[in-house]
């Protein structure tokens, strides 16, 4: 049966993927899991049927406009946060176009997710509002469960743009078991040289790791690892393991790389490269989608979504949370509403 690894052997080795490849399989696994703007990046100029090159040219195209969308939309946040005079960093798809990188070659990007000073939400908020953004979330369960508990303010949408922002104050829950340094992610950011900065590179793969491993239930995994493989093929593993350690997530970032190394060929150091059988049982969910594009192994991703809510939450918190959320025939979580951009 077809998965998703046909759409990860085409990203390692375009130059290796045969005329004879079921195009349309491919196609549709990479509009699935938000990977076709990348796929269309690596295959440009490559042999393969006409409506397959047409099919990869629009991606191509949508990829661009979204490019510049994301950075439009980061102007204005800017534009509007200026006045409160913290640091605004970009993160995520946003973050790797911003500062040029290849992580954020054909892209996508949803939302705009931004990291503030907790100090600085009230600020942040108000400036927002006043700017023309409004809550998706106004229940007030959900609100206050994202204060009290998230790494981020509920999510605001703008009225005019309806183009959505994410304002995190760290990158990890506050009920999650891992606690890393806000301060440092912050102090540590890099300038853009427009009043806009970005994580340093180290800090932009503890978040993948965090992201993926330590928080989500790996929906849209692949293009997470993927995410990894660019940034480390980029900047290498120097000072990665003990900045991951620095924030507690020393054996996720380890994971996550060694992960992208099993898929993707990347490099890694060889004291990381020893498989586990957690590796196996990530790479299943990961993979899980069949040729249409449709999610399989239904047992293994409810699996990793009750390990996603036992991370974020201790057991009688998560309890209560579920139980409230089932009454309302609600998502479990707020973060469960779409994929992280």
């Amino acid at each position: 049966m077809t998965d998703a690894a046909l759409l990860v052997r085409a990203l390692r080795d375009p130059s290796g993927l045969p005329l004879e490849t079921d195009w349309i399989a491919l196609l549709t696994i990479a509009r699935a899991e938000q990977l076709i703007g990348t796929l269309a990046h690596r295959l440009a100029g490559l042999p393969m049927p006409e409506v397959v090159a047409a099919a990869l040219h629009d991606a191509r195209a949508s990829a661009e406009a979204g490019r510049r969308a994301a950075l439009w939309e980061a102007e204005m946040a800017r534009r509007v946060l200026a006045p409160i005079g913290c640091r605004v960093v970009l993160l995520k798809g946003t973050a790797f176009v911003a500062a040029g990188l290849s992580a954020g070659q054909g892209r996508a990007i949803g939302d705009l997710d931004i990291l503030v000073p907790r100090s600085a939400l009230p600020a942040v908020e108000a400036a927002l509002l006043a700017g023309g953004w409004e809550w998706v979330k106004p229940d007030p369960y959900d609100d206050a469960y994202y204060r009290d508990h998230m790494h981020e303010l509920p999510p605001l949408i703008h009225r005019d743009r309806d183009r959505m922002i994410d304002v995190h104050h760290t990158i990890l829950p506050l009920t999650a078991r891992i606690t890393p340094d806000a301060a440092a992610l912050l102090g540590d950011a890099r300038d853009l040289g427009n009043g806009l900065y970005t994580l340093a590179p180290a800090d932009m793969i503890v978040h993948a790791a965090a992201h993926l491993l330590a928080d989500g239930d790996l929906a849209g995994g692949l293009r997470n690892l993927w995410d990894v493989h660019c940034l480390i093929e980029e900047f290498g593993t120097d000072g990665l393991d003990n900045r991951a350690r620095s924030h507690g997530l020393g054996v996720q970032v380890r994971q996550v790389a060694r992960l992208a190394h099993q898929l993707f060929g990347t490099a890694i150091p060889t004291d990381w490269t020893r498989p586990t059988l957690g590796d196996r049982l990530i790479r299943r969910r990961v993979l899980a989608r069949d040729g249409w594009g449709r999610p399989t192994r239904p047992a293994t991703r409810l699996a990793f979504y009750v390990r996603s809510h036992w991370l974020r939450m201790p057991p009688a918190m998560l309890a209560r949370h579920l139980w409230i959320k089932a009454r309302r025939g609600a998502p479990a979580s707020g973060s469960a509403r779409r994929n992280d951009q």
